[in-house]
């Protein structure tokens, strides 16, 4: 269970220490009216968190009550999404539909109490009797019919005598109440229309604030948190509640602020319109912000969860940084995916005192050494390289490949330029290039220096692979609609060049793109035949920089600018002494060249690294975390405001190297490091931490894993593979990440055989 609590798990606690509930029971209650977004994902962490923090029960309720909208697909949608996510709901799904006959009663009986009543006005003057903030409402002159006109017009809305908007059925509360929700709300409409589970039985529909509250009663909630849209609706949700007399459990009603994000729109009305008006290819178009869309587009459950516990859970609305949400994901991903080279603008470079061919071995985790996993990576004289890895006549800072210039092939030997060839018009269609033998990566003899490593692919080889670089769907911060469309939110390169491992080994399903970013092969339209790939997220947050850059070129429109060369994907130049720092953390210590970058440009981080590094020799994992975790850290606060010192980190990295504890239990305590200053061996001690490493220890839990999932273990046994990962995460979850993953991994490999 979380540490940090929030103010719905307070109330929790509360209401479970006083005995007001013996038990908490929670639910995500969805309308199946469209796709479930990342708002959503918030909503279903909560409900299902807190019952899980608990040891309660959530259940996933479909409110059904609009047949006009609704679709079985929005219902799988939906549960897929609470699935994928990780969550499983109390039994099987609900649906508000299923209680139409007792919601039905309930009504019946607010009649007979006087408390309701058959509403003859139309739906302007039931608008103009409501009154305003400032003024009272009048009550109708419907209001006056008897329990007996109510009871018949009532049954005879339900079979369907009346047309839609002749009737409704309204509360008696108070015409004059502040709240102005409380004005004799509606509780039944008529509705002509087909419902897809009801079928043509009924002819009117309860309205939320009548449905919900009773639906909620029903099942037998505790605690109904919903969004902070719907705190007026509260005082309904009690009137209707206390008036019926229904207690026992009585469920009580809890609002948090929704999700709002920049550069983003959560309303389904306009998703919708996205779909229909064809400005996306669907619900689950990687641009969109449905959990479809994330998932096709590359995202993993962790990173939407872990974003979803970053924001927490708070009383007042807000909005939060999309860029955030990209962190997650390339949080999540930097230490999960194997690296590979990709060429997406090839320029051929011909090395002409090459002879032959070879395979060079390379590890496809070069900044986790330990971490297993490599492939053969065809070289020959022959090669493609990136078209910006070359320039004629480079900007200062410019540290690739240049006629005066050597530069690495990336896991291969150095190469300087010879000859470019031109075609008729100027353009650069071909390097002649010559290699260093004694420069092979890992044996290198060569003493020869260069600045940076490039991508590249053998011509002979490579693979040809389609990729999908998708940016954020909206343009503006706050886009109102279909007119704030970002034209650029996708570029589709078709004849994209990747090593050949990618494709013939499969290693896995996401990759990062050597200095291109990371990517997801998609699940739809992926073949062995034509390779597809998702741009899940770039290797940095390019947008801000798109946006300063614009934001500048605003201010200054007048002035006249100085003509400067832009390099695509390039930073600042380094300094001497960054460069100096960059190359003894690339070379020397082995860092990947963005964990180097990051820490050679600041002078905080590198200094409180090094620190770290000189107590315990463990150069990638102290890096990882400086780079990340405490980097982070230095952002929010000054450097004598930290609760942790080098130290400390270094203690750390001694747990994680040792196998005391996992990378993931290490995160938990680094938290608990920055809040409170404790030290980290104590925090393993005295919360249990430690890695479960002993299989007897672990194999029961795969047992139990394995028993409650039949369907994917045949599915595994029939040759889908893939369901390896989610046993292996599945017994993780289970143990809160303290088992060993490598030790999970090859027993549940054992065990599904």
């Amino acid at each position: 269970m979380s540490e940090s609590k929030d103010f719905l798990r307070t109330i929790v606690e509360e209401d479970l220490a006083s005995g007001k509930y013996q038990e908490i029971h929670t639910r995500f209650p969805p309308e199946p009216n469209g796709f479930p977004h990342i708002g959503h994902a918030k909503s279903i962490a909560i409900n299902f968190g807190i019952a899980r923090d608990y040891h309660g029960r959530c259940n996933l309720r479909m409110d059904d009550t609009n047949p006009t909208t609704e679709d079985t697909k929005y219902v799988e949608a939906l549960k897929d999404a609470v699935q994928w996510l990780g969550f499983e709901w109390d039994n099987s799904v609900r649906y508000t539909s299923d209680y139409f006959p007792e919601l039905y009663n309930y009504a019946v009986e607010l009649i007979k109490m006087g408390k309701a009543y058959v509403d003859s006005l139309s739906e302007e003057e039931i608008r103009e009797y409501r009154g305003t903030v400032t003024e009272p409402g009048k009550r109708s002159k419907y209001a006056e019919r008897s329990v007996e006109e109510n009871l018949d017009l009532l049954e005879r809305m339900k079979n369907g005598e009346f047309k839609d908007g002749e009737h409704v059925l309204r509360a008696k509360i108070d015409m004059a109440a502040a709240n102005m929700k409380m004005r004799d709300p509606l509780l039944y409409r008529i509705r002509h229309a087909h419902h897809y589970r009801a079928g043509d039985k009924w002819h009117i529909y309860p309205m939320y604030d009548f449905g919900h509250c009773l639906s909620d009663y029903i099942e037998g909630i505790t605690h109904s948190i919903c969004t902070l849209e719907f705190e007026n609706n509260r005082d309904i949700y009690d009137w209707v509640l206390d008036t019926l007399g229904l207690k026992s459990p009585r469920p009580y009603q809890h609002e948090f602020a929704r999700l709002a994000i920049n550069y983003t729109v959560m309303s389904k009305r306009k998703l919708l319109e996205l779909v229909n008006e064809g400005r996306v290819s669907g619900w689950d178009d990687p641009r969109m912000p449905t959990i479809a869309g994330y998932r096709r587009r590359g995202y993993t459950p962790e990173s939407i969860l872990n974003f979803c516990d970053q924001i927490g859970i708070a009383k007042a609305n807000s909005t939060v940084d999309v860029s955030q949400l990209e962190f997650c994901i390339r949080d999540d991903l930097n230490t999960k995916v194997p690296r590979v080279m990709c060429v997406l603008d090839p320029l051929k470079v011909t090395i002409e005192n090459y002879e032959g061919a070879e395979e060079l071995d390379a590890p496809y985790y070069p900044h986790d050494v330990p971490k297993e996993g490599s492939r053969k990576i065809p070289f020959s004289r022959e090669i493609y390289i990136e078209r910006d890895d070359f320039m004629e006549n480079p900007p200062k800072g410019y540290y690739r490949l240049t006629p005066e210039q050597p530069v690495r092939l990336r896991h291969a030997y150095i190469i300087t330029c010879k000859e470019v060839i031109k075609d008729a018009d100027g353009n650069i269609i071909e390097i002649k290039a010559a290699y260093y033998p004694d420069s092979k990566s890992g044996a290198d003899t060569s003493g020869i220096k260069v600045k940076s490593a490039i991508q590249w692919v053998d011509v002979e080889k490579a693979k040809k692979v389609e990729l999908r670089l998708y940016d954020r769907l909206f343009k503006d911060e706050a886009p109102e609609g279909l007119e704030d469309i970002n034209p650029d939110s996708l570029k589709v390169v078709k004849n994209a060049l990747i090593e050949p491992a990618v494709i013939t080994d499969k290693p896995d399903e996401r990759f990062q793109f050597e200095r291109q970013g990371y990517f997801y092969a998609d699940p739809i339209d992926y073949t062995d035949e034509t390779p597809v790939f998702n741009k899940i997220v770039g290797l940095k947050d390019s947008w801000s920089k798109k946006t300063k850059a614009a934001e500048s070129a605003t201010k200054n429109e007048r002035k006249p600018q100085a003509k400067k060369v832009q390099i695509d994907g390039e930073v600042e130049p380094m300094s001497e002494a960054e460069q100096a720092l960059f190359d003894k953390y690339t070379g020397e210590l082995q860092l990947n060249s963005m964990v180097a970058d990051i820490l050679a440009r600041d002078t905080q981080l590198s200094s409180f690294y090094e620190e770290a590094l000189s107590i315990n020799n463990s150069p990638v994992t102290i890096a990882n975390i400086v780079a990340n975790e405490v980097a982070r850290e230095f952002k929010e606060k000054q450097a004598d405001e930290l609760r942790f010192d080098a130290k400390q980190i270094a203690e750390l990295v001694k747990m994680v190297d040792d196998g005391t504890i996992s990378s993931k239990i290490a995160k938990q305590v680094f938290e608990e490091m920055s809040k409170n200053g404790e030290d980290p061996v104590q925090i393993v001690e005295a919360k249990g931490l430690v890695q479960i490493s002993d299989p007897s220890q672990i194999a029961p839990i795969i047992d139990e894993v394995i028993a409650k999932n039949p369907d994917n273990v045949e599915k595994f046994k029939a040759g889908n593979t893939k369901l390896l990962g989610f046993f292996v995460g599945q017994v993780l979850k289970a143990t809160g990440g303290k088992a060993n993953p490598q030790v999970v991994n090859e027993l549940v490999a054992e065990k599904l055989k």
